[in-house]
């Protein structure tokens, strides 16, 4: 059986870099966008931003660092508030979990050969503005073994 030959299209996707200028924030925001409004049954638009300088090291695993507004609008939409308004110092473990699993997936799905340190959203709806930042570990084998370990015990 004689093959076909490839179109350079294919050829293109074949040869193109594993994580060519990687699309990591982007792929995180889309699935991290989707998650959120699913699970807050409102239209979430999240922009990405550059991370503040002044996060915490993140020592093998990521550390999500979402702001009072993100987190009330969590608990509020979560236990069925309409509104969404003001602020808490409670960090909800249900939403960290949530972010863990939408960032393991998408990092599992193609792992960049190089992570950047942090990545940081900024989140609107109709009912309020928030941001949310995550400061990854320096090794990719760190942050892989993490995603394998959160997506097994998830």
């Amino acid at each position: 059986m004689r093959l076909l030959e490839l179109t350079p299209e294919e050829i293109a996707f074949l040869t193109a870099p594993r994580d060519a200028p990687d699309n990591l924030q982007a792929r995180v925001t889309r699935k991290l966008a989707a998650t959120l409004t699913a699970r807050l049954r409102l239209p979430v638009r999240l922009t990405a931003q550059a991370p503040a300088e002044a996060l915490v090291d993140a020592p093998g695993m990521p550390c999500w660092q979402p702001d009072a507004a993100c987190c009330a609008l969590w608990l509020t939409r979560r236990l069925g508030g309409q509104g969404a308004t003001g602020t808490t110092s409670l960090v909800p473990g249900t939403l960290l979990r949530t972010l863990d699993a939408v960032l393991a997936e998408t990092w599992l799905d193609a792992a960049p050969a190089t992570a950047p340190s942090a990545l940081a959203w900024h989140i609107a709806t109709d009912f309020t503005q928030a941001t949310l930042a995550v400061q990854l570990p320096h090794s990719t084998t760190d942050m892989t073994r993490w995603a394998r370990e959160v997506i097994r015990h998830g």
